[in-house]
């Protein structure tokens, strides 16, 4: 899978991304520093990437302003710190099917975890931990 990660998200996600064979993109990379959401949103889908970020807004944004996408995910933590935040995407990435991110929005917290439109139940586990 592609992911394109925003100016938020955590660099050692790219390490971690490429270690499990996906390819990761980094908008501290590819765009101006600070660029709106809008052209984050653009690029994640001029190269078909998941787009991954800490910015709320992104869960509620990308799917009423592009109802076809790659998918979002938005990690949104009490205390964000890099392990917890990759924690997160280990988790969604072992829980949910990669078809199943395309045109749908995550939404991980500390201990629950939304998605619209929603998985069905049998579609996805909580990791036990």
């Amino acid at each position: 899978m592609k992911f394109l990660l925003d100016e938020n998200f955590p660099k050692a996600a790219v390490s971690f991304l490429e270690g499990l064979g996906h390819t990761a993109f980094e908008a501290r990379v590819l765009l101006p520093r600070g660029a709106d959401d809008s052209a984050l949103i653009r690029e994640a889908q001029d190269r078909e990437a998941v787009l991954l970020s800490t910015d709320r807004d992104f869960y509620h944004a990308l799917s009423l302003s592009f109802p076809a996408h790659h998918g979002v995910v938005v990690i949104a933590l009490k205390q964000p710190n890099r392990q917890g935040i990759l924690q997160r995407l280990r988790w969604l990435l072992e829980s949910v099917a990669p078809e199943e991110l395309a045109n749908r929005a995550f939404q991980l917290r500390d201990s629950t975890w939304i998605a619209r439109p929603p998985l069905a139940d049998s579609e996805a586990t909580v990791e036990k931990e």
